[in-house]
């Protein structure tokens, strides 16, 4: 490798979010399909450069609207990728954030510039562009390890919710079982959640209470 002085250097900085919900009893994230090569067909995160007047929180809101549609959804900053053969266009770094909402009401939503977008389980993800499978592992890591230490599964749920689903929400996370007794005094302990004096029906059980989180914004509480 060739290399140049720090004044000629031609660095470009990206963006990328791993979107991540929960369907069907399982996380998955969110993909959008690639049409430019070399990675025609593959599926990648969204994910774009940076524009010369904004900041990358800024940069990742506005490439998930474009490029999935969504908005309104808690972003944080995962970690930067910089190998340097990541891109073949180039030396392009990229900061990457992960993002986490509730598979409810979205309308999904690309542009022209790809193929398709669509949630993949993350079990069974397809090849994906860049290094953006790492940056998907990456990502669950660091939710798993979140869930423990704040309240951001709020994210991941509708608004009003049964104790049950939450408990689905720890579980599918952290891939065990947990003790539904104990949970539930816990979760209580810490006061994050409210009753909403409703109850959820038509279900094959008895109708279950509905609550909601005090406040849908990140807290740091030790739950695990």
């Amino acid at each position: 490798m060739v290399k140049h002085h720090a004044s000629t250097q031609n660095i470009k900085i990206a963006v990328d979010a791993a979107m991540v919900t929960i369907r069907e009893g399982d996380l998955h994230a969110l993909l959008i399909q690639m049409k430019k090569s070399p990675f025609e067909g593959l599926w990648a995160l969204p994910g774009g450069l940076l524009e010369e007047d904004e900041p990358t929180l800024k940069a990742a809101t506005r490439i998930l609207k474009t490029q999935t549609g969504v908005t309104d959804v808690f972003l944080e900053q995962l970690a930067t990728f910089d190998d340097v053969d990541r891109d073949p266009a180039g030396r392009v770094v990229s900061v990457a954030y992960y993002a986490l909402l509730s598979d409810q009401n979205l309308d999904l939503k690309t542009t022209e510039k790809y193929s398709d977008v669509r949630w993949w389980p993350i079990r069974k993800l397809p090849t994906l562009a860049y290094d953006h499978k790492q940056v998907v592992q990456e990502a669950i890591q660091r939710i798993a390890a979140k869930i423990q230490y704040t309240n951001i599964v709020w994210s991941l749920l509708p608004k009003e919710f049964t104790l049950t689903q939450l408990q689905h929400v720890y579980e599918i996370i952290l891939r065990k079982n947990l003790d539904k007794r104990n949970f539930r005094k816990r979760i209580h302990d810490l006061k994050l959640i409210k009753p909403t004096g409703k109850t959820r029906t038509g279900m094959a059980h008895r109708p279950a209470a509905l609550y909601q989180f005090k406040h849908r914004k990140l807290e740091y509480v030790q739950v695990m």
